[in-house]
């Protein structure tokens, strides 16, 4: 009986290497999947429902701003870019329900480079992108956009504000 655990013993170091081999090559995928939002869908994610993700998008992509809640949530001072593809309003800093869109067509260049510094230095380097607008990945007759690449957040870092 006391030649059974070396023996034992043995056997289950030798099958370690064998397991991590098996480990080693699967190779999960390299690029998190997209997802892609419908306008109804991410309406769902107005930050009218306490407990839900608050969602935005700026660009067509879907940023989550549930952290900021405080200025994105029911009653906040931003709530009305929430749910929605707010591009325009964005660049235009406004919160006029007309400008409320996705839509960029006759904005000044000025709003155009305010648009791209918000857009970088404020929601992809505080807010993670969890996808992307339908507008955004497929082309209008809904066949898929060849020209779509994930954003990348090289300065995106999650903090703890307290």
């Amino acid at each position: 009986a006391g030649g059974a655990g070396p023996v034992l013993l043995a056997a289950l170091l030798g099958a370690l290497p064998a397991a991590a081999e098996r480990e080693l090559r699967f190779k999960p995928p390299t690029e998190a999947p997209v997802r892609l939002f419908t306008e109804p869908e991410l309406a769902r994610y107005d930050g009218q429902q306490e407990g839900e993700p608050i969602y935005l998008a700026v660009k067509g992509v879907v940023f989550d701003v549930t952290s900021g809640k405080e200025f994105y949530g029911k009653g906040a001072p931003y709530n009305a870019l929430v749910g929605k593809d707010s591009t325009r309003g964005v660049a235009k800093m406004s919160l006029d329900p007309a400008d409320l869109t996705h839509d960029i067509t006759g904005l000044t260049e000025e709003e155009l480079k305010s648009l791209d510094d918000i857009f970088n230095n404020v929601y992809k380097a505080k807010y993670p992108i969890v996808g992307y607008t339908s507008r955004r990945i497929l082309n209008e007759d809904g066949s898929p956009n060849l020209d779509f690449k994930p954003e990348d957040q090289p300065h995106f870092n999650i903090k703890d504000e307290f």
